[in-house]
């Protein structure tokens, strides 16, 4: 079945350098399938009207698709009614929100957990809640390249008010139990935020069955549209929630000196939305329900478990992480020895290979893992064997010609 979409995406049917394309860096971002290009035509070609403002059949229109998408999020992840699915640009931008209500809540003393393996978007506004409130930002380290659960334990304290953890890492690729520190945060009374950005693409998600209070991700790594994302929040906890930006549509009344907000979600979204991208969201959600999450999931990591003995059996790489496939949810980082992670992507790149070479946004465990960048290759539903061993072929290509014996 997975073979047979690759059609569906257009823009892998083309050569780099002469060479067919193999892309193998979804993990920044994922190709867009034709249907989901098509829902975000339709709607410029027949639909293109503001939202929640208008009468007319366009604004009706427009309306309508937009609301059902925000049903279609719902659904996904299971939550409990879309009124906690919040619309925002991706990724960061809910996770700033969310930090922004926790300096409502922390006060000097108060610790903020977080583990050295998060992407700066789930670190640098948690280093500003703390600058700003007084509180302690506390590291979680590492063991056998997954999260050390005996770590949390030992941290985990009444004086935690947020735990703050990535589902899936961006760049060892392990899955960290949340639902089971998820029950260990409610116990100290904490609030439990989740990054999903790497996970929402790849596995069935049911925030409902994690009890998270607070789950983030991005349309663009999961086959839609860049600058549309998505914060869940528990709706008691929304509500305590003031909006982060004021303006036109999040407004109930508005008088000279003071005014009363919307609902949720309407309070939290300010201004003319990402329509189309909403929209395209939505398509993208259908097409990955077409396709299944649990076999999005198994597909992709048939070809890791494919790959990762292959990369580990060439001389002088060094793959990072866990050595169990099922801990590289999509995606494997690794370095050739004596050969810097930009050239071998450069040289990659020649091949008609993209991967991703640098730090990922996740500079304090680059330097935990005591290297300055790596390569990563990131899998999708699109991929293919092929794909793969094209990967392999030029890392070994890659290998011997800055060895010289090419």
């Amino acid at each position: 079945m997975f073979e047979s979409i690759r059609s569906d995406f257009p823009i892998l049917n083309q050569q780099v350098n002469d060479e067919a394309l193999v892309y193998l860096d979804n993990a920044a971002t994922s190709q867009t399938p034709q249907p989901v290009l098509d829902a975000i035509m339709d709607y410029y070609h027949e639909d293109n009207a503001n939202v929640h403002r208008g009468v007319h059949t366009l604004a009706e229109r427009a309306t309508y698709k937009y609301e059902v998408s925000r049903q279609k999020v719902a659904d996904f992840i299971h939550a409990s009614s879309s009124r906690e699915i919040i619309f925002t640009r991706g990724t960061t931008t809910s996770l700033n929100w969310i930090t922004r209500f926790a300096r409502t809540v922390l006060q000097p003393g108060d610790q903020i957990l977080i583990s050295i393996m998060e992407h700066h978007a789930n670190l640098v506004p948690w280093q500003e809640a703390c600058r700003a409130t007084g509180a302690e930002l506390v590291y979680l380290y590492l063991k056998d390249g997954i999260l050390d659960l005996d770590d949390y334990q030992n941290k985990l304290s009444s004086k935690t008010k947020f735990v703050s953890l990535a589902h899936v890492s961006n760049v060892l690729g392990c899955l960290n139990p949340i639902k089971e520190l998820t029950e260990m945060a409610h116990q100290v009374g904490a609030y439990m935020v989740v990054d999903g950005a790497q996970a929402a693409p790849h596995l069935p998600i049911d925030v409902h069955e994690l009890d998270c209070d607070f789950y983030a991700f991005s349309g663009h790594k999961m086959m839609g549209p860049t600058g549309i994302g998505v914060l869940y929040g528990k709706e008691d906890i929304l509500n305590l929630m003031d909006p982060l930006e004021f303006g036109g549509e999040m407004i109930e009344f508005v008088h000279e000196q003071e005014s009363t907000w919307k609902e949720l979600p309407w309070k939290f979204e300010a201004g003319t939305p990402n329509i189309a991208g909403a929209i395209g969201l939505g398509a993208a959600i259908d097409y990955l329900n077409d396709l299944g999450m649990a076999s999005v999931h198994s597909h992709v990591q048939a070809l890791v478990t494919y790959t990762l003995p292959k990369l580990q059996a060439i001389e002088g790489v060094t793959v990072y992480g866990s050595k169990d496939p099922s801990n590289h949810i999509g995606l494997i980082s690794f370095n050739i020895e004596g050969i810097h992670p930009h050239d071998v992507a450069t040289a990659l790149d020649y091949e008609g290979v993209a991967v991703r070479a640098g730090h990922h946004c996740a500079q304090p465990l680059i330097h935990y893992l005591g290297i300055s960048s790596a390569l990563r290759a990131s899998f999708y539903a699109y991929n293919t064997y092929e794909d793969c061993d094209r990967l392999i072929d030029a890392i070994i290509k890659t290998k011997e010609f800055f060895n010289g014996t090419l």
